[in-house]
């Protein structure tokens, strides 16, 4: 009994047993390979690291699918669930082009302002449009100014009107037209500060579709893959637009994806694909570095590629690898690359291939070791699916609102149907497909390629000319 007990040599029984546990659970974490280190995560037999993440502020959202290239917002303190209403509706316009189909622009969000861009008429037809960059006030979604970028995309065989998404860079917007040509601009005003055709001044033939890019900041410099004779990717300073570096053509068309920056083996690299797969450069000079081919039907790359990097099991963390993950469409599907050096050469080497996770162009979102994405061709099931970005095993399908895009906050997957304009709130988690709750956009022509932004607890969804803002905090 309790009162037969010394107290001096019950203390220290107590302290030898709570010892004993903290000893075998340092065991059991040891036995299985993991390690226990900050913004790691344990899956399988390795541990992924996020390459180098960005710190981010839910209310700024300056770059297409975010500054760590994965689609995942920091915002909290949302809504878990939707009723068939959807969430309450902040505002919407219709005046982001006057064209039938005037583009496929997501948006970008800053200091109270909403940029996006879109076809406006020169006169009474849509094949005689420019291509407009517009500011929205962040609260009403009406217009504070608007920019012609010169001549729009029009081809009305290959879906007209603007693809690439605004990038904002402190006081400055960037952006670059689906025919090629990069404007610098006032955020605040929307003055012209520098322009220039790339198209024209790197002799570039266009991609079947156009341009689909979103220029990538980073440091001085303003990147962009133009796939010319006379360069195959621009550095431009980004204060007077004047060129930095280029890459020597490779013979191959730019294509529709926006490109990642990653550091890895001494020296920080830029990856992104071209018509016949993926290119890697040098972030400083512009050298090749390696390429992966990766051919698809009608060569379209549309899917931003990921970098993260693995510390297999018993390995210590410093010897981390580094891996490529490749995802585009019909059929071709997933590829994992890892990436061997050998002194300054990188060789990629295929550690995986699962052709049933294949992404057109509606982006895919990476979170703990998984990503989220609608597949395209597979089987023609179209499903939403979520892989293990370590071994490339599918971990759950579902038909969901039907193929489309998606972004991610709050452990939360928003899904939008590229069809009808469905619009889904998923779990993201691996376990299953779970949907609460979805409603339909009411107004909107054409697909709505658009990709969903969540910041500062709104959602923003575009349909064709008209642009929603809706309320997602959680209540």
């Amino acid at each position: 009994m309790m009162q037969d007990v010394n107290p001096v040599c019950y203390f220290s029984m107590r302290i030898l047993c709570l010892f004993s546990i903290l000893f075998l659970c340092q065991a059991l974490f040891v036995c299985t390979g993991c390690s226990k280190l900050e913004g790691f995560t344990a899956i399988g037999g390795g541990t992924i690291i996020a390459a180098e993440p960005a710190v981010l502020d839910g209310t700024y959202w300056t770059l297409f699918h975010g500054l760590n290239r994965d689609s995942v917002s920091p915002e909290t303190g949302l809504l878990k669930s939707w009723t068939g209403e959807g969430p309450p509706l902040l505002w919407k316009t219709d005046k982001i082009g006057n064209t039938t189909y005037p583009g496929y622009s997501s948006v970008t969000v800053a200091n109270g302002r909403v940029f996006t861009a879109g076809n406006v008429k020169t006169g009474d037809s849509d094949q005689n449009a420019d291509s407009y960059v517009f500011a929205l006030d962040e609260k009403t979604g009406e217009e504070i100014w608007r920019y012609s970028n010169g001549t729009a995309w029009t081809d009305r065989g290959h879906y007209p009107g603007e693809r690439g998404t605004p990038t904002i860079d402190g006081d400055r917007v960037y952006a670059y037209s689906s025919v090629g040509q990069i404007a610098c601009l006032e955020a605040a005003t929307g003055k012209e500060i520098w322009v220039r055709n790339l198209r024209e001044e790197y002799t570039v033939t266009l991609p079947t579709w156009a341009f689909a890019e979103s220029p990538f900041i980073d440091g001085n410099k303003v990147i962009l893959w133009v796939g010319g004779e006379k360069a195959s990717v621009v550095a431009l300073d980004k204060m007077t637009g004047t060129p930095i570096w280029t890459t020597p053509s490779t013979g191959q068309r730019g294509n529709y994806a926006s490109m990642t920056p990653f550091d890895y083996a001494g020296q920080r690299i830029y990856v992104n694909m071209n018509q016949a797969g993926v290119l890697a450069v040098n972030a400083e000079t512009g050298k090749k570095l390696f390429d992966i081919p990766h051919k698809t039907e009608w060569d379209v790359m549309a899917t931003t590629p990921y970098f993260f990097k693995m510390v297999p099991s018993g390995v210590a963390s410093s010897d981390a690898l580094g891996y490529l993950l490749i995802v585009s469409g019909y059929g071709t599907g997933a590829r994992c690359y890892q990436l061997n050096v050998n002194g300054d050469t990188i060789t990629p080497n295929l550690h995986w291939s699962n052709p049933q996770f294949d992404n057109m162009h509606g982006g895919m979102v990476i979170k703990d070791g998984y990503a989220y994405t609608a597949t395209h061709y597979y089987k023609r099931q179209r499903n939403w699916s979520c892989i293990n970005i370590e071994t490339g095993e599918v971990v759950w399908e579902d038909t969901g609102v039907g193929m489309g895009s998606l972004t991610c906050a709050d452990g939360m997957l928003f899904c939008m149907s590229e069809r009808d304009a469905t619009v889904a709130l998923v779990k993201a988690s691996p376990e299953k497909y779970e949907e609460l709750g979805r409603f339909e956009l009411p107004e909107g022509v054409g697909m709505s390629w658009a990709h969903p932004v969540v910041c500062n607890k709104k959602l923003y969804l575009r349909y064709g000319n008209v642009l929603y803002c809706f309320d997602i905090a959680e209540r």
